[in-house]
C-alpha cells in the first residue's frame, strides 16, 4: 500500500509539477506576447521617432533652400543695381570735365556778333553738345527766379532787392548740373535777403 500511496503521491506531484511547468509556459507564453507587443511598441517608436527626423531634416533644408533662393534673387538684384550705376555714374567724370567746355562755348557765344557764321557754327556745335550730353543723363539745374535749395544751388553773394522775397535766387552767376538726379556741378548764385 506504500508503493501505491507512494505513486498517489508522485503522481501528484508529477501533476502539481506539470501544472506548475504549464503554469510557467503560460507566463512566458503571456509575457513573450508582452515582449512582442512591446518590442512592436518600440519599433513603432522608433520608426514615429525616424519619421519625425527626417521631418524636421526635410523642413530643415526647405528652409535653407528658400533663404538660399532669397539671398541669390538679393545678390542679382545688388549686382544689376551696381552694373546700373556704373553705367550711370561712369560717365560723372567725363561730364564734369566737359562742363567748362560748355561754358567756355556760351562765353564764346556772348562775345561773338550774332549775325556772323561763327556764331552759327558755335551755336550749333554746343546745341548738339547738350543734346548729346542729355541723352546721357546731363541736365542743367534750374534757378533762376526759384527759391534757394542748398542741394542744388551755391550762394555766393546776398543782395536785398526790393519786392523780392528774401531766399529767392535773383542771379545765376555759374549753370549747374545733374546727372540722373545728382549734383555734378552746383549753381552759383546770387540770393535775396
Amino acid at each position: 500500500m506504500y508503493v501505491l500511496e507512494n505513486n498517489k503521491g508522485i503522481n501528484e506531484e508529477t501533476k502539481d509539477t506539470k501544472t506548475a511547468e504549464k503554469a510557467q509556459n503560460e507566463e512566458v507564453n503571456v509575457s513573450n506576447e508582452e515582449i512582442e507587443g512591446e518590442a512592436e511598441n518600440v519599433t513603432d517608436i522608433n520608426a514615429k521617432l525616424e519619421e519625425k527626423k527626417l521631418k524636421d531634416e526635410i523642413a530643415d533644408l526647405n528652409d535653407k533652400y528658400q533663404r538660399l533662393q532669397a539671398e541669390y534673387a538679393n545678390y542679382r538684384r545688388r549686382t544689376n543695381e551696381e552694373k546700373e550705376n556704373i553705367g550711370i555714374f561712369a560717365n560723372e567724370k567725363i561730364m564734369a570735365e566737359l562742363i567748362p567746355v560748355i561754358d567756355n562755348m556760351e562765353r564764346a557765344l556772348d562775345s561773338a556778333d550774332k549775325g556772323t557764321a561763327v556764331y552759327q557754327g558755335v551755336e550749333l556745335v554746343l546745341k548738339q553738345l547738350l543734346d548729346t550730353l542729355g541723352k546721357f543723363g546731363l541736365k542743367e539745374i534750374p534757378a533762376e527766379d526759384e527759391p534757394f535749395d542748398p542741394n542744388f544751388h551755391q550762394a555766393v553773394m546776398q543782395d536785398h532787392i526790393c519786392g523780392v522775397e528774401p531766399g529767392k535766387v535773383v542771379d545765376v552767376l555759374q549753370k549747374g548740373y545733374k546727372l540722373n538726379e545728382k549734383v555734378v556741378r552746383a549753381t552759383m548764385v546770387k540770393v535775396s535777403c
